[in-house]
């Protein structure tokens, strides 16, 4: 009997056999030479994901919350203003970091399931008039609803405001599955991790830094030392680590680019779009819905799905692991008890998913859900069965 849990979790997601063996390696001397060989080029790799030329691709052993204090310590100041929208747990997060740090937090409140209000951050920007405001933080893909946000849209808000602002973005959950422009949105800093749309097992966050958010370094105040970006710089240039590094994580990264740059990033994406589009169609045939308010809003990741009135969707993703040996998301904060998560990023097929659907499916009506078995799987079926259709004429 397999010891495999199969994971519809929004991350960590499951690791390829490829990518399995490329960490299950000996540790080396991280001092040597051929280190160096090692590590530099999946540093500048990196880079290509992000969609950048300016950028500098910094990491650090820690998750994507180690990513977010190494942004924030590293350019700003305590008493420092930010602006953030909080509409999920993690942009939620986020305001609960930068306020243990002593910034001075301006919260735009917006309700969970909607997205970053570009309109609401134009405004706060252009009252702002003696530029106190230092930052903008924002969440590219809010994982606990299953929400995409318009980052191309929030910088718009910015240069209408004419405001000098740096723009931070969360795209932990987004990177490598969904794309992400960093040159063109001008991110300043962009923090992703390992265990998402990299495939890999968590333990690496991964920024991207440009110019501006650098120069930042030279008059930020908050204390720093794991996360100092220049130690870790210092040390990168000459291909080291300012301490012990990472190492299967770093083998990891070389291989996870390699499988992304073979499939071809736009592929990638298009994966991403179409399976998350089969469980969309799976939803509305179940007559469920999206905790995401409109399409525009759909995340190609994630998929937040309310449960029925009178029914707990905790009690629904237990009875998946229990009686089948699956896992999906729980609900979130002000999701928790009220929706269930379908993760579809990484490395998944279109079978791989049926079967995700198949499993809710029949935990759903093992609950007495009002679900009929098989709709949602018939749904996703024809869905992958016309885009295939589609693919094949576009090749002709």
């Amino acid at each position: 009997m397999s010891d495999q849990i199969p994971l519809f979790i929004p991350g960590p997601t499951n690791i390829p056999d490829r990518l399995l063996s490329a960490m299950h390696v000996q540790t080396r001397d991280h001092r040597s030479p051929d280190f160096v060989e090692t590590f530099a080029p999946v540093l500048e790799d990196t880079k290509k994901v992000f969609r950048t030329t300016d950028g500098k691709v910094i990491t650090f052993p820690s998750s994507g919350t180690g990513g977010w204090e190494a942004a924030v310590t590293n350019t700003l100041s305590p008493g420092d203003k930010v602006l953030v929208a909080r509409y999920g747990m993690f942009s939620h997060r986020w305001i609960d970091l930068c306020q243990r740090h002593g910034l001075d937090v301006q919260i735009i409140e917006c309700p969970w399931g909607s997205g970053a209000p570009a309109d609401k951050f134009e405004a706060a920007l252009a009252a702002d008039t003696a530029h106190e405001i230092k930052a903008v933080l924002v969440t590219h893909n809010e994982t606990a609803t299953g929400v995409k946000s318009d980052i191309a849209g929030v910088r718009g808000a910015m240069t209408a405001a004419s405001h000098p602002a740096l723009l931070f973005v969360d795209c932990v959950s987004s990177l490598a599955s969904m794309d992400f422009r960093m040159d063109e949105w001008g991110v300043d800093i962009a923090v992703s991790g390992s265990q998402k749309g990299f495939m890999l097992a968590t333990g690496m966050a991964i920024l991207c830094v440009r110019p501006k958010a650098l120069a930042a370094m030279e008059t930020a105040k908050l204390p720093r030392t794991f996360f100092d970006f220049r130690d870790m710089m210092n040390a990168n240039a000459s291909g080291g680590f300012p301490y012990t590094p990472p190492l299967q994580l770093i083998y990891g990264m070389r291989e996870s680019l390699k499988m992304l740059f073979e499939e071809g990033l736009d592929n990638v994406y298009a994966r991403h779009f179409r399976l998350a589009e089969g469980v969309r169609q799976a939803v509305h045939a179940w007559g469920l819905e999206l905790v995401a308010q409109s399409p525009d809003l759909y995340s190609d990741t994630v998929s937040a799905i309310y449960v029925p009135e009178g029914f707990d969707s905790n009690a629904l993703t237990s009875r998946a692991f229990d009686a089948y040996g699956v896992s999906f998301g729980i609900g979130l904060g002000e999701m928790n008890g009220k929706a269930f998560r379908i993760g579809h990023l990484g490395s998944l097929t279109d079978v791989m998913v049926l079967s995700g659907i198949a499993t809710i499916e029949m935990a759903m009506a093992d609950l007495d859900y009002p679900v009929k078995l098989g709709s949602g799987v018939a749904a996703a079926q024809e869905c992958f069965r016309s885009t295939h259709v589609i693919a094949a004429k576009a090749a002709a």
